[in-house]
């Protein structure tokens, strides 16, 4: 028979209290945020069942559908990020675009970055010439 862990969170300000119990234990942790609270649970389930991947069950006061709404909810909110400053209209020089940087939880692997660089095709520095046959 498969014991189910079972891994509840609580919303205290702006931390998460996550409580894992299961198998006769029970493992409590902070963390910063609910996408940090997930991974945070994950760590717990690992020390309570160090020997596989358990059945785990995510609950947000008391319910699973609660729990897995705000969650998705961050995972796809994106972040606020500073507004693109206008350089004044008289400027000869434009500024530089900077990327805004992405938290960690919404970055793309390093892997995809990679790809996504070798994909890019290669502009040739100038069109090669033809001349005309006599």
């Amino acid at each position: 028979m498969v014991e189910t862990i079972t891994a509840t969170y609580a919303h205290e300000n702006d931390d998460w209290t996550i409580t894992v119990s299961g198998r006769g234990e029970e493992r409590t942790a902070k963390a910063p945020g609910i996408i940090a609270a997930r991974d945070r649970a994950d760590q717990l389930v690992d020390e309570l069942a160090p020997d596989g991947r358990p059945t785990v069950v995510h609950l947000l006061n008391g319910s699973a559908l609660e729990f897995t709404s705000s969650y998705m909810a961050a995972r796809l909110t994106l972040p606020d990020i500073e507004p693109l400053e206008v350089p004044p209209s008289g400027s000869s020089k434009p500024a530089a675009a900077a990327k805004p940087q992405l938290p960690p939880s919404k970055q793309l692997p390093k892997e995809v970055e990679d790809r996504k660089a070798e994909e890019t095709p290669a502009v040739p520095a100038s069109k090669p010439t033809v001349s005309p046959r006599a």
